[in-house]
């Protein structure tokens, strides 16, 4: 009996420690296998929408923060300066933050199944997490984020990563802020994205240059 009764309590502690669902903000966790470089991603379902709980680390390509376009589809690492992919992907700020992809790599730079999210499903993501939208997002903790990470709890699963952005071929504000694209584009040269700052509590919904390197996040279709 003590042995049968050992094996349950081991059963039910390893269940306890696997992704809980969260009932009262309709959250589920996953996973997703992109086929093209074999990559796991976590996901979480948040209301009627499931995301990717992780940054799009999707590298065909690779240049340095210098090389801009808005009109073709450049991919970035962190802090890397060559057209290396295999070195790039052997970098910690790309194990860690993913890609950085300007405005038109990012249209296309999500899985079959998935697509970049567009400004009304931004917006549908921070409506349905209510008040404290941004601590709800943000990853806990200021082993990524800078202190005081503003009211980060993390509690909608989605683990906002502060990586960084590329703006006038020049990278910065990793550790500070996490910048990601709409599909929304606001005129010819400009595209909506979301913004979420270390010591804020407010999500910032702007319009930005397309030759920036963002973040992505996929939604599924």
């Amino acid at each position: 009996m003590k042995k049968i009764f050992l094996l349950l309590s081991i059963g039910l502690l390893l269940f306890s420690c696997g992704p809980q669902e969260n009932p009262d903000l309709g959250i589920v966790f996953g996973s997703f296998t992109d086929s093209r470089d074999g990559k796991v991603y976590k996901t979480v379902t948040i209301g009627e929408q499931v995301w990717m709980a992780e940054n799009l680390a999707y590298l065909p390509s690779v240049v340095g923060p210098a090389t801009e376009s808005y009109t073709d589809p450049y991919y970035y690492v962190y802090g890397y300066e060559g057209t290396s992919v295999a070195t790039a992907k052997a970098t910690t700020n790309y194990q860690t933050y993913g890609v950085l992809y300007n405005w038109p790599a990012a249209l296309t730079a999500c899985p079959s199944g998935w697509h970049l999210p567009s400004d009304a499903e931004w917006t549908t993501l921070t409506t349905y997490l209510g008040e404290d939208a941004v601590g709800k997002m943000k990853e806990a903790g200021t082993s990524h984020w800078t202190t005081p990470n503003t009211g980060a709890t993390n509690s909608s699963g989605f683990t906002a990563l502060p990586g960084g952005c590329i703006y006038y071929g020049t990278i910065d504000y990793i550790g500070y802020d996490g910048y990601w694209w709409c599909s929304t584009q606001h005129n010819t040269f400009y595209a909506w994205g979301r913004h979420l700052y270390y010591s804020s509590s407010i999500v910032c919904r702007d319009f930005y240059q397309k030759e920036n390197g963002f973040s992505v996040r996929c939604v599924r279709d």
